[in-house]
């Protein structure tokens, strides 16, 4: 049977077009390539998930991934052989799995992740600048679409949120300034003094950080910004500082801030700070009510007048492993 005309093609027909094309253009078929060796797709893609969170529970893995529950047993036995991930029961449910990767998993995932952007960005060096927002702009139509159509795991029914944890790229670092400056002015009034503050504390991050001891993580939801927190390094010997959370008011009750905040805690814990402290404002409460979850102690409290407001500012602690930070 002929192919139907340029004219006369289907969805399915482009959608399977473009499947091969792109697939055939990224060298998906050709496992000799060394974008996945030694691993698999699959086991590639498995190392990229784990590496987005600090830790991850098994049957959250295999859903996000819709993956056999045989199969991702099998494959994570075969990632603990090799050292590259630790499995235990998880802490909030002793009957689910979750899974850690070790010191060598990561050091696997990120040489997988600088594989795929070195891949990419050799992909796009010969399209011309003005055309790659256009490209961008066509992959995120694509991705809403089908996400709109079909949910994240593929099936039929009713759109989930895709929440992924990431270190900040270009223009991320000015987003937080920016995204910032217009919540805080929108919700609580507060004046461009507190722009100010956030322009400092992302241009001493950006300007001089220790990438061992000190993070920034952007929460992204169907491929746009939502969210961020900061974990740096205090004046106090073996204490990191939470600075600097945040989430859009349109991606909340997502459990993006919960995410975020365990990001943070548990980088943090994992470093061998011995300490978590951070500073915010009693007008905070949706914030407040997330440090508390998570076991942070109002240590201390005091009025002052910032951003144009009268507040009460409050610090807060959290106890962590009493190790030594490795420097």
């Amino acid at each position: 049977m002929a192919n139907p005309s340029p004219a006369g093609r289907t969805p399915i027909h482009e959608i399977r077009a473009f499947n091969r094309f792109y697939t055939n253009l990224i060298g998906a078929l050709d496992y000799s390539r060394h974008l996945y060796v030694p691993y698999t797709l699959t086991e590639s893609r498995v190392l990229y998930e784990l590496a987005q969170a600090p830790h991850t529970d098994a049957a959250d893995l295999r859903a996000e991934l819709s993956l056999d529950a045989g199969y991702l047993s099998r494959l994570l036995a075969k990632f603990e052989r090799a050292g590259l991930v630790e499995r235990a029961p998880s802490v909030p449910d002793p009957r689910r799995q979750r899974i850690t990767l070790t010191a060598r998993g990561r050091d696997a995932a990120d040489l997988l992740d600088e594989r795929s952007r070195e891949s990419v960005g050799s992909l796009v060096a010969d399209v011309p600048a003005a055309e790659r927002e256009r490209l961008a702009a066509a992959m995120r139509t694509v991705r809403e679409i089908l996400t709109d159509a079909t949910g994240r795991s593929g099936r039929t029914g009713r759109r989930r949120a895709h929440v992924l944890l990431r270190e900040p790229g270009a223009g991320d670092l000015g987003w937080i300034v920016q995204r910032n400056a217009a919540v805080y002015a929108a919700e609580f009034g507060w004046n461009a003094d507190y722009e100010g503050l956030v322009s400092r504390i992302v241009a001493d991050f950006a300007q001089d950080h220790d990438p061992h001891l000190e993070r920034v993580w952007i929460a992204e939801l169907d491929g746009r910004p939502v969210g961020c927190v900061m974990c740096v390094r205090d004046e106090a010997p073996g204490t990191a500082r939470l600075r600097l959370l945040l989430v859009d008011a349109d991606a909340r009750g997502l459990g993006i801030g919960d995410q975020l905040i365990d990001a943070c805690v548990e980088f943090a814990r994992g470093v061998g700070y011995r300490e978590l402290v951070l500073w915010t404002n009693d007008v905070l409460e949706a914030a407040r009510t997330l440090y508390q979850r998570h076991g942070f102690v109002l240590a201390a409290e005091k009025p002052h007048r910032s951003f144009g407001a009268d507040l009460v500012g409050q610090d807060w602690r959290l106890p962590l492993a009493h190790e030594p930070v490795r420097g």
